[in-house]
């Protein structure tokens, strides 16, 4: 070669080595700062929130409550603007595929908490559901915990800052009334009911302590401590439930019997300010797709129509004789489908329940990979929230494993808590569920904390009613009652597109929606009230389970079509799993991309 050529080509590739070298750099400061900045921002968030701190086994602000001033909230709105900007700072071209994709779901998630200011008071603080009069007796028993003699002072610090936390929440609901937005008549009765449960038995009254004084004397009890300084505890905190706690709600209870008087019967998100606008919003939100209003109502109506033939072969299958309509009356009224409402009725619930999740956990190496390390355990809904509480839901377990998830069952009613619904419920809400997708998730590594812990209630709630499906095709629901009953879970949630889109963009009633059910599901009336009553104060939430269970669905026999023989369900539920909480559209990317790799 010649020598001047050599040199060029010497230099040449010297300088292509360095050109690559320095691009690794670039890409390897920008990943770092990216993460960083990832962390911070999550923290920022945390730092906000002392109820989401001991949520995350967190001990810090231990005494506090969240602020819920609109200063507060605006606050937040410009740390999220600052939060966008900074973000924005990045350049997202020398990210990796995982660093990109986190700055896409931030990005989007700060773009949306921006966009939603304009519906900041397009709900309901306080409701059947959920809200601070509820949250604080189930946040204080479930998530403090009691170690030492600082945390139960915590636990005192609390109690004694109730009023300042129910003075600002009574003036939200004050915020909105003005704007005319008052939650539905039959919200009332439910939440006085719930607050004023809170105040009954000791120290309030003479009787048995109140589930509060119970779960503080219990806490303390248990202390390693001097029986004089548990003494000294347990009489400061009787105090502070007499003299902080008890007058809080006494003047919630007082403020919502007058509201209550401006309430109405309309039911529906359309009697917002701009609530077709709204509702819109929030169905996107939700479903992390583009479909109307009008399209999911339609899909419901298909879907309804699909599973009820579905059903009327089971009702061949074990002999009946009748219609579909006799059958779910048949289901709905005979009593071998039910456990007596005795305690030894529902601890039986209790224990058959905790069996078939016991089962589940020894097939779980045929469907998944990645396994999460927290236990699981099935517990009744306590008492002083059974009455309006929902039938059933799941709670992650402590992120640095002092607390496992929890799968809560309703066993208030137990007519409502049919044994043909229990195997299903028990997928649904623990394993392969909730518990499966929520526990990995937090105990991923190499992920954002925003993303562990965040959410997209479509993906969340549609691995849930996935996971109902799955055991059917494992070979599980062998009674076919019980496969009725899975039907009748999924029946459910397709009439959920129906009668949500029904009450909040067409306009329908209270009565109208809750008839709706009665005729087209097996479940009990109570089951109908309550379910519409949730709808109600939720717009848009209950469309979310259908979605997201046909999007993953799809997308997993899209896969088993183009992959053949190579297509292996514990990679698809790996894939599924172990990035976090996703976006539909997101996830349907990831699976597209995982086909296409695996086909090459």
């Amino acid at each position: 070669m010649n020598p001047i050529v050599k040199l060029i080509a010497g230099a040449t590739g010297c300088l292509l080595l360095s050109m690559a070298v320095n691009a690794g750099t670039d890409t390897q400061n920008e990943d770092a700062k990216a993460e960083a900045l990832f962390e911070t921002i999550f923290n920022e968030g945390v730092e906000r929130s002392p109820i989401y701190q001991t949520y995350l086994g967190m001990k810090t602000n231990y005494d506090q409550w969240d602020d819920l001033s609109p200063a507060h909230e605006q606050e937040g709105l410009a740390l999220t603007r600052d939060q966008l900007k900074r973000l924005r700072a990045l350049d997202k071209s020398k990210l990796s595929a995982d660093n990109a994709l986190s700055y896409r779901l931030m990005e989007e998630d700060l773009q949306q908490d921006l966009a939603f200011e304009r519906w900041r008071l397009h709900n309901y603080p306080v409701n059947q559901m959920f809200g601070m009069h509820s949250m604080v007796p189930s946040f204080l028993i479930n998530q403090h915990r009691v170690d030492s003699v600082s945390d139960a002072e915590a636990y005192i610090g609390r109690l004694n800052n109730v009023p300042k936390m129910m003075k600002q929440l009574v003036a939200n609901l004050d915020e909105r009334a003005k704007a005319g937005i008052i939650a539905p008549k039959f919200v009332f009765p439910y939440v006085i009911s719930d607050s004023e449960n809170i105040l009954k038995g000791a120290p309030f009254e003479k009787g048995e302590d109140s589930p509060l004084m119970a779960d503080f004397r219990k806490k303390v009890a248990a202390l390693e401590a001097d029986e004089k300084t548990k003494a000294k505890l347990i009489k400061r905190g009787e105090q502070a439930l007499k003299k902080s706690l008890k007058p809080a709600y006494t003047q919630l209870v007082s403020y919502l019997k007058k509201l209550e008087k401006k309430a109405d019967t309309r039911d529906g998100a359309w009697k917002f300010p701009d609530g077709a606008d709204f509702y819109n919003a929030a169905l996107k939100k939700t479903t992390t797709t583009d479909l109307t209003a009008d399209e999911i109502h339609t899909l419901g109506l298909e879907e309804v129509a699909r599973i009820h033939d579905e059903m009327r072969a089971i009702m061949k299958k074990v002999g009946f004789e009748g219609n579909l309509q006799e059958f779910f009356v048949f289901m709905r009224d005979d009593p071998q489908f039910y456990y007596d409402n005795t305690e030894a009725g529902k601890q039986r619930y209790l224990d058959e329940a905790t069996a078939l999740i016991d089962t589940m956990k020894g097939r779980l190496d045929e469907l998944f990979i990645t396994k999460p390390k927290a236990d699981l355990l099935v517990k009744a809904v306590e008492p002083f929230r059974e009455k309006s509480a929902g039938k059933a839901f799941y709670q992650r377990p402590a992120p640095n494993g002092t607390r496992p998830g929890m799968y809560y069952a309703n066993l208030y009613d137990m007519k409502a808590m049919p044994i043909y619904q229990m195997e299903a419920l028990a997928y649904h809400e623990g394993i392969p569920g909730h518990h499966m997708q929520l526990a990995i998730s937090q105990e991923l590594t190499g992920v954002p904390k925003f993303r562990k812990y965040g959410g997209y209630t479509a993906y969340t709630e549609g691995w849930g009613l996935y996971s109902e499906l799955v055991p059917k095709e494992m070979g599980l629901y062998q009674d076919p009652y019980s496969d009725f009953g899975r039907l009748a879970m999924e029946l459910w949630r397709a009439c959920r597109l129906v009668v949500d889109t029904g009450l909040h963009a067409k306009k329908w009633t209270r009565e109208e929606a809750i008839d709706y059910l009665v005729t087209n599901t097996p479940n009990a009336k109570s089951d109908s009230v309550k379910a519409i009553e949730r709808y109600i104060v939720m717009p848009s939430q209950a469309t979310a389970y259908k979605i997201g269970m046909l999007k993953i669905l799809e997308l997993r026999e899209r896969a088993k079509r183009e992959l053949g023989d190579k297509f292996d369900i514990r990679q698809y539920h790996d894939l599924v799993l172990t990035a976090g909480p996703l976006p539909l559209n997101v996830l349907e990317e990831r699976v597209n991309a995982w086909i296409k790799r695996t086909k090459a």
